[in-house]
Protein backbone atom coordinates (compact mmCIF):
# COMPACT_ATOMS: atom_id res chain seq x y z
CA UNK A 1 0.00 0.00 0.00
CA UNK A 2 1.99 3.00 -1.23
CA UNK A 3 0.80 6.61 -1.03
CA UNK A 4 -2.97 6.98 -0.76
CA UNK A 5 -4.67 7.20 -4.19
CA UNK A 6 -7.22 9.68 -2.86
CA UNK A 7 -4.38 12.03 -1.89
CA UNK A 8 -2.48 11.44 -5.13
CA UNK A 9 -5.62 12.54 -6.98
CA UNK A 10 -5.24 16.09 -5.63
CA UNK A 11 -1.43 16.16 -5.55
CA UNK A 12 -1.32 18.91 -8.17
CA UNK A 13 -3.49 21.09 -5.93
CA UNK A 14 -1.12 20.47 -3.04
CA UNK A 15 1.80 21.53 -5.22
CA UNK A 16 -0.03 24.74 -6.15
CA UNK A 17 -0.70 25.52 -2.47
CA UNK A 18 2.92 24.82 -1.53
CA UNK A 19 4.33 27.01 -4.30
CA UNK A 20 2.01 29.86 -3.37
CA UNK A 21 3.16 29.66 0.25
CA UNK A 22 6.75 29.53 -0.96
CA UNK A 23 6.35 32.69 -3.02
CA UNK A 24 4.90 34.56 -0.01
CA UNK A 25 7.08 33.54 2.97
CA UNK A 26 6.46 34.93 6.44
CA UNK A 27 8.83 34.69 9.41
CA UNK A 28 7.98 33.71 12.97
CA UNK A 29 4.84 35.24 14.52
CA UNK A 30 4.18 37.11 11.25
CA UNK A 31 2.42 34.24 9.47
CA UNK A 32 -0.79 36.22 8.93
CA UNK A 33 -1.34 35.36 5.28
CA UNK A 34 -0.19 31.77 5.74
CA UNK A 35 -2.43 31.09 8.73
CA UNK A 36 -5.31 32.73 6.87
CA UNK A 37 -4.89 30.34 3.95
CA UNK A 38 -4.66 27.39 6.35
CA UNK A 39 -7.83 28.45 8.17
CA UNK A 40 -9.74 29.02 4.92
CA UNK A 41 -8.73 25.65 3.48
CA UNK A 42 -9.67 23.79 6.65
CA UNK A 43 -13.01 25.57 6.85
CA UNK A 44 -13.80 24.74 3.21
CA UNK A 45 -13.30 21.05 3.99
CA UNK A 46 -15.58 21.12 7.01
CA UNK A 47 -12.85 21.14 9.65
CA UNK A 48 -13.57 23.12 12.83
CA UNK A 49 -11.02 25.95 13.01
CA UNK A 50 -9.51 27.78 15.98
CA UNK A 51 -7.10 30.68 15.50
CA UNK A 52 -4.82 32.81 17.66
CA UNK A 53 -2.95 30.26 19.77
CA UNK A 54 0.65 31.35 19.98
CA UNK A 55 -0.23 34.48 18.02
CA UNK A 56 -0.66 33.20 14.49
CA UNK A 57 -1.18 29.51 15.25
CA UNK A 58 -4.12 27.54 13.86
CA UNK A 59 -5.74 24.37 15.20
CA UNK A 60 -8.20 22.31 13.18
CA UNK A 61 -10.46 19.80 14.91
CA UNK A 62 -12.00 16.85 13.07
CA UNK A 63 -14.08 14.04 14.52
CA UNK A 64 -14.31 10.69 12.77
CA UNK A 65 -16.89 7.94 12.72
CA UNK A 66 -18.09 6.29 15.92
CA UNK A 67 -17.79 7.42 19.50
CA UNK A 68 -14.09 6.94 20.14
CA UNK A 69 -12.60 9.30 22.73
CA UNK A 70 -8.93 9.06 21.75
CA UNK A 71 -7.34 12.27 20.42
CA UNK A 72 -4.25 12.53 18.25
CA UNK A 73 -2.32 15.68 17.31
CA UNK A 74 -0.55 16.20 13.99
CA UNK A 75 1.76 19.21 13.81
CA UNK A 76 3.30 21.27 11.00
CA UNK A 77 5.37 24.46 11.24
CA UNK A 78 4.52 27.47 9.06
CA UNK A 79 7.36 30.01 9.34
CA UNK A 80 10.05 30.98 6.86
CA UNK A 81 13.62 32.14 7.49
CA UNK A 82 14.95 35.74 7.49
CA UNK A 83 17.32 35.10 4.58
CA UNK A 84 17.55 35.59 0.83
CA UNK A 85 16.63 32.91 -1.67
CA UNK A 86 19.13 32.14 -4.43
CA UNK A 87 17.19 29.94 -6.85
CA UNK A 88 15.70 30.55 -10.26
CA UNK A 89 12.41 28.83 -9.51
CA UNK A 90 9.30 30.38 -11.02
CA UNK A 91 7.72 30.36 -7.56
CA UNK A 92 10.75 31.80 -5.74
CA UNK A 93 10.21 34.20 -2.85
CA UNK A 94 8.66 37.54 -3.79
CA UNK A 95 9.65 39.12 -0.47
CA UNK A 96 13.27 40.31 -0.01
CA UNK A 97 14.99 38.81 3.00
CA UNK A 98 12.35 36.11 3.46
CA UNK A 99 12.73 32.52 2.25
CA UNK A 100 11.19 29.13 2.99
CA UNK A 101 14.71 27.74 3.24
CA UNK A 102 13.73 24.93 5.59
CA UNK A 103 10.68 23.56 3.80
CA UNK A 104 8.03 24.54 6.32
CA UNK A 105 5.81 25.48 3.38
CA UNK A 106 5.98 21.80 2.47
CA UNK A 107 5.16 20.63 5.98
CA UNK A 108 2.14 22.95 6.13
CA UNK A 109 0.93 21.68 2.76
CA UNK A 110 1.35 18.02 3.74
CA UNK A 111 -0.80 18.53 6.83
CA UNK A 112 -3.41 20.36 4.76
CA UNK A 113 -3.45 17.37 2.43
CA UNK A 114 -4.00 15.05 5.37
CA UNK A 115 -6.81 17.24 6.69
CA UNK A 116 -8.59 17.25 3.33
CA UNK A 117 -8.31 13.48 2.94
CA UNK A 118 -9.51 12.71 6.48
CA UNK A 119 -12.36 15.23 6.17
CA UNK A 120 -13.52 13.60 2.94
CA UNK A 121 -13.20 9.98 4.12
CA UNK A 122 -13.64 10.07 7.93
CA UNK A 123 -12.23 6.55 8.05
CA UNK A 124 -11.21 6.84 11.70
CA UNK A 125 -12.87 6.72 15.11
CA UNK A 126 -11.75 9.52 17.43
CA UNK A 127 -10.58 13.12 17.11
CA UNK A 128 -7.70 14.62 15.15
CA UNK A 129 -6.15 17.96 16.08
CA UNK A 130 -4.31 19.54 13.15
CA UNK A 131 -1.77 21.87 14.75
CA UNK A 132 -0.26 24.55 12.49
CA UNK A 133 2.50 26.15 14.53
CA UNK A 134 4.17 29.55 14.03
CA UNK A 135 7.75 30.53 14.77
CA UNK A 136 9.66 27.25 14.87
CA UNK A 137 12.94 28.87 13.80
CA UNK A 138 14.28 29.79 17.22
CA UNK A 139 11.47 32.08 18.37
CA UNK A 140 9.59 29.62 20.57
CA UNK A 141 6.37 29.05 18.65
CA UNK A 142 5.69 25.68 20.28
CA UNK A 143 6.10 27.13 23.74
CA UNK A 144 3.86 30.06 22.81
CA UNK A 145 1.07 27.71 21.72
CA UNK A 146 1.46 25.58 24.84
CA UNK A 147 1.43 28.68 27.04
CA UNK A 148 -1.80 29.78 25.35
CA UNK A 149 -3.40 26.50 26.41
CA UNK A 150 -2.89 24.28 23.35
CA UNK A 151 -3.12 20.99 25.20
CA UNK A 152 -5.71 22.25 27.68
CA UNK A 153 -8.10 23.28 24.90
CA UNK A 154 -7.12 20.49 22.53
CA UNK A 155 -5.91 17.54 24.63
CA UNK A 156 -3.87 14.94 22.77
CA UNK A 157 -3.14 11.37 23.79
CA UNK A 158 -0.23 11.35 21.36
CA UNK A 159 1.28 13.65 18.76
CA UNK A 160 3.32 13.35 15.57
CA UNK A 161 5.49 15.63 13.43
CA UNK A 162 7.87 15.38 10.46
CA UNK A 163 10.62 17.18 8.57
CA UNK A 164 11.89 16.95 5.01
CA UNK A 165 15.43 15.62 4.64
CA UNK A 166 17.62 16.55 1.61
CA UNK A 167 20.38 14.33 3.03
CA UNK A 168 18.24 11.24 2.39
CA UNK A 169 16.94 9.75 -0.86
CA UNK A 170 13.46 10.50 -2.19
CA UNK A 171 10.81 8.58 -0.27
CA UNK A 172 13.08 7.27 2.47
CA UNK A 173 11.86 7.65 6.05
CA UNK A 174 14.00 7.72 9.17
CA UNK A 175 12.63 7.21 12.68
CA UNK A 176 14.27 6.08 15.89
CA UNK A 177 13.28 6.15 19.56
CA UNK A 178 14.99 8.12 22.29
CA UNK A 179 16.94 11.36 22.08
CA UNK A 180 16.77 12.25 18.39
CA UNK A 181 17.64 15.96 18.22
CA UNK A 182 19.73 18.18 20.48
CA UNK A 183 18.74 20.84 22.96
CA UNK A 184 19.72 24.34 21.87
CA UNK A 185 20.84 27.43 23.74
CA UNK A 186 21.38 30.78 22.06
CA UNK A 187 23.83 33.33 23.47
CA UNK A 188 24.78 36.99 23.23
CA UNK A 189 28.06 38.12 24.78
CA UNK A 190 28.64 41.88 24.97
CA UNK A 191 32.11 43.31 25.63
CA UNK A 192 32.02 46.88 26.90
CA UNK A 193 35.54 48.22 26.25
CA UNK A 194 36.85 51.72 25.64
CA UNK A 195 37.24 53.24 22.20
CA UNK A 196 40.11 55.30 20.82
CA UNK A 197 41.83 56.36 17.60
CA UNK A 198 43.09 53.43 15.56
CA UNK A 199 46.57 54.94 15.63
CA UNK A 200 46.56 55.19 19.43
CA UNK A 201 45.54 51.70 20.66
CA UNK A 202 47.27 52.23 24.04
CA UNK A 203 44.44 54.62 24.95
CA UNK A 204 41.80 51.96 24.37
CA UNK A 205 40.50 48.83 25.96
CA UNK A 206 40.13 47.16 22.58
CA UNK A 207 36.96 45.04 22.44
CA UNK A 208 37.92 43.58 19.05
CA UNK A 209 41.09 42.00 20.43
CA UNK A 210 39.15 40.77 23.46
CA UNK A 211 36.40 39.34 21.24
CA UNK A 212 38.95 37.38 19.20
CA UNK A 213 40.61 36.02 22.35
CA UNK A 214 37.27 35.15 23.91
CA UNK A 215 36.06 33.40 20.76
CA UNK A 216 39.15 31.21 20.76
CA UNK A 217 38.89 30.48 24.48
CA UNK A 218 35.24 29.44 24.21
CA UNK A 219 36.24 26.79 21.66
CA UNK A 220 38.21 24.99 24.39
CA UNK A 221 35.05 24.24 26.38
CA UNK A 222 33.96 21.30 24.25
CA UNK A 223 37.49 20.06 23.49
CA UNK A 224 38.82 20.34 27.06
CA UNK A 225 35.82 20.10 29.39
CA UNK A 226 33.25 17.80 27.80
CA UNK A 227 33.73 14.03 27.93
CA UNK A 228 34.85 12.99 24.42
CA UNK A 229 32.24 10.21 24.46
CA UNK A 230 29.47 12.80 24.92
CA UNK A 231 28.20 15.27 22.33
CA UNK A 232 28.30 19.05 22.44
CA UNK A 233 28.67 21.86 19.93
CA UNK A 234 29.50 25.52 20.62
CA UNK A 235 29.38 27.70 17.53
CA UNK A 236 29.99 31.44 17.38
CA UNK A 237 27.92 32.56 14.41
CA UNK A 238 28.10 36.35 14.66
CA UNK A 239 30.74 38.94 15.57
CA UNK A 240 29.71 42.60 15.54
CA UNK A 241 31.99 45.55 16.20
CA UNK A 242 33.29 48.74 14.69
CA UNK A 243 32.23 51.15 11.96
CA UNK A 244 35.40 52.81 10.62
CA UNK A 245 38.95 51.96 9.52
CA UNK A 246 40.65 54.30 11.99
CA UNK A 247 38.42 53.93 15.05
CA UNK A 248 38.86 51.31 17.76
CA UNK A 249 35.25 50.73 18.81
CA UNK A 250 33.93 50.87 22.33
CA UNK A 251 32.14 47.55 22.30
CA UNK A 252 31.88 44.20 20.54
CA UNK A 253 29.32 41.42 20.50
CA UNK A 254 29.58 37.67 20.02
CA UNK A 255 26.49 35.58 19.26
CA UNK A 256 25.99 31.90 18.70
CA UNK A 257 24.48 28.61 19.76
CA UNK A 258 25.20 25.60 21.97
CA UNK A 259 23.82 22.12 21.24
CA UNK A 260 23.76 19.27 23.75
CA UNK A 261 21.86 16.06 24.55
CA UNK A 262 22.71 15.83 28.25
CA UNK A 263 21.40 18.35 30.79
CA UNK A 264 24.55 18.01 32.93
CA UNK A 265 26.75 18.90 29.95
CA UNK A 266 24.37 21.72 29.05
CA UNK A 267 24.89 23.23 32.52
CA UNK A 268 28.65 22.62 32.32
CA UNK A 269 28.95 24.52 29.03
CA UNK A 270 26.91 27.44 30.37
CA UNK A 271 29.02 27.58 33.55
CA UNK A 272 32.31 27.49 31.65
CA UNK A 273 31.14 30.19 29.21
CA UNK A 274 30.34 32.52 32.09
CA UNK A 275 33.56 31.68 33.94
CA UNK A 276 35.78 32.26 30.90
CA UNK A 277 34.03 35.55 30.14
CA UNK A 278 34.42 36.67 33.74
CA UNK A 279 38.12 35.80 33.64
CA UNK A 280 38.58 37.70 30.40
CA UNK A 281 36.82 40.71 31.91
CA UNK A 282 39.30 40.75 34.78
CA UNK A 283 42.31 40.15 32.54
CA UNK A 284 41.44 43.01 30.16
CA UNK A 285 39.80 45.30 32.75
CA UNK A 286 36.46 45.53 30.91
CA UNK A 287 32.85 44.55 31.49
CA UNK A 288 31.58 41.43 29.71
CA UNK A 289 27.89 40.52 29.87
CA UNK A 290 26.77 36.98 29.03
CA UNK A 291 23.16 36.22 28.12
CA UNK A 292 22.40 32.53 27.51
CA UNK A 293 18.83 31.56 26.58
CA UNK A 294 17.16 28.16 26.56
CA UNK A 295 15.95 27.84 22.96
CA UNK A 296 14.92 24.21 22.52
CA UNK A 297 14.62 21.08 24.63
CA UNK A 298 16.04 17.71 23.63
CA UNK A 299 13.64 16.04 21.19
CA UNK A 300 12.75 12.61 22.57
CA UNK A 301 10.79 10.07 20.53
CA UNK A 302 8.77 7.64 22.59
CA UNK A 303 9.28 3.96 21.84
CA UNK A 304 5.61 3.17 21.17
CA UNK A 305 4.97 6.07 18.79
CA UNK A 306 8.31 5.56 17.01
CA UNK A 307 7.22 1.98 16.34
CA UNK A 308 3.92 3.24 14.95
CA UNK A 309 5.76 5.45 12.45
CA UNK A 310 8.03 2.56 11.46
CA UNK A 311 5.08 0.25 10.80
CA UNK A 312 3.08 2.88 8.92
CA UNK A 313 6.11 3.90 6.86
CA UNK A 314 6.60 0.32 5.71
CA UNK A 315 3.09 0.39 4.19
CA UNK A 316 3.60 3.79 2.53
CA UNK A 317 7.18 3.67 1.19
CA UNK A 318 8.16 0.01 1.63
CA UNK A 319 10.24 -1.66 4.33
CA UNK A 320 13.43 -1.20 2.33
CA UNK A 321 13.05 2.58 2.58
CA UNK A 322 12.55 2.75 6.34
CA UNK A 323 15.57 3.43 8.56
CA UNK A 324 15.37 2.93 12.32
CA UNK A 325 19.02 3.07 13.37
CA UNK A 326 19.87 6.62 12.36
CA UNK A 327 22.19 8.65 14.53
CA UNK A 328 20.82 11.57 16.59
CA UNK A 329 21.06 14.98 14.93
CA UNK A 330 22.78 18.00 16.47
CA UNK A 331 20.11 20.19 14.92
CA UNK A 332 17.21 21.24 17.14
CA UNK A 333 13.45 21.39 16.73
CA UNK A 334 10.91 23.06 18.98
CA UNK A 335 8.42 20.23 18.44
CA UNK A 336 10.54 18.84 21.30
CA UNK A 337 8.52 20.97 23.71
CA UNK A 338 5.27 19.41 22.51
CA UNK A 339 6.83 15.97 22.96
CA UNK A 340 7.70 16.89 26.55
CA UNK A 341 4.00 17.55 27.13
CA UNK A 342 2.51 14.69 25.10
CA UNK A 343 4.00 11.31 24.09
CA UNK A 344 4.75 11.10 20.40
CA UNK A 345 7.40 10.92 17.71
CA UNK A 346 9.04 12.91 14.93
CA UNK A 347 10.35 11.48 11.67
CA UNK A 348 12.32 12.53 8.58
CA UNK A 349 11.17 12.21 4.97
CA UNK A 350 13.82 12.08 2.27
CA UNK A 351 13.58 14.11 -0.92
CA UNK A 352 15.43 14.67 -4.18
CA UNK A 353 18.13 17.32 -4.15
CA UNK A 354 21.26 17.58 -2.03
CA UNK A 355 21.26 21.29 -1.13
CA UNK A 356 20.87 21.42 2.67
CA UNK A 357 18.16 23.31 4.50
CA UNK A 358 19.02 26.90 5.51
CA UNK A 359 21.10 27.23 2.34
CA UNK A 360 20.07 30.03 -0.11
CA UNK A 361 19.83 27.44 -2.90
CA UNK A 362 17.64 24.95 -1.02
CA UNK A 363 14.44 23.78 -2.67
CA UNK A 364 11.68 21.41 -1.61
CA UNK A 365 10.82 18.40 -3.77
CA UNK A 366 7.06 18.66 -4.38
CA UNK A 367 6.87 14.92 -5.09
CA UNK A 368 7.11 14.22 -1.35
CA UNK A 369 3.92 16.16 -0.54
CA UNK A 370 1.59 13.15 -1.07
CA UNK A 371 4.02 10.92 0.85
CA UNK A 372 4.00 13.16 3.93
CA UNK A 373 0.22 13.59 3.76
CA UNK A 374 -0.23 9.82 3.39
CA UNK A 375 2.05 9.15 6.37
CA UNK A 376 0.03 11.42 8.63
CA UNK A 377 -3.26 9.98 7.33
CA UNK A 378 -2.18 6.35 7.81
CA UNK A 379 -1.02 7.14 11.34
CA UNK A 380 -4.54 8.35 12.14
CA UNK A 381 -6.26 5.40 10.48
CA UNK A 382 -3.89 2.99 12.25
CA UNK A 383 -4.19 4.52 15.72
CA UNK A 384 -7.89 5.39 15.49
CA UNK A 385 -9.36 2.39 13.67
CA UNK A 386 -13.05 2.22 12.87
CA UNK A 387 -14.58 -0.75 14.71
CA UNK A 388 -15.73 -3.56 12.44
CA UNK A 389 -19.45 -4.23 12.56
CA UNK A 390 -20.84 -7.62 11.72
Amino acid sequence: MPTIDHIEAFADELTAIRRDLHAHPEVGFEEVRTSGIVADKLTSWGVEVHRGLGGTGVVGVLKGKGTGSKRIGLRADMDALPMEENTNLKWRSTIPGRFHGCGHDGHTTMLLGTARYLAETRNFDGTVHFIFQPAEEGLGGARAMIKDGLFNQFPCDEIYGLHNAPDMNHGEIAIFPGSAMAAADFFDITINGYGAHGAMPERSKDPVVIAVALAQALQTIVSRNVNPLKSAVLSITQIHSGSAYNVIPGDAKLCGTVRTFDETIRMLVRERMRAIAAGMAIAFDVEIKVDIRDGFSVLINQEEQAKVIEQVAETVVGKENVFTKSRPKMGSEDFADMLHAVPGAYFWLGQEGSVPVHNPGYYLDDKILPIGASMFARIIETRLPVAAHG
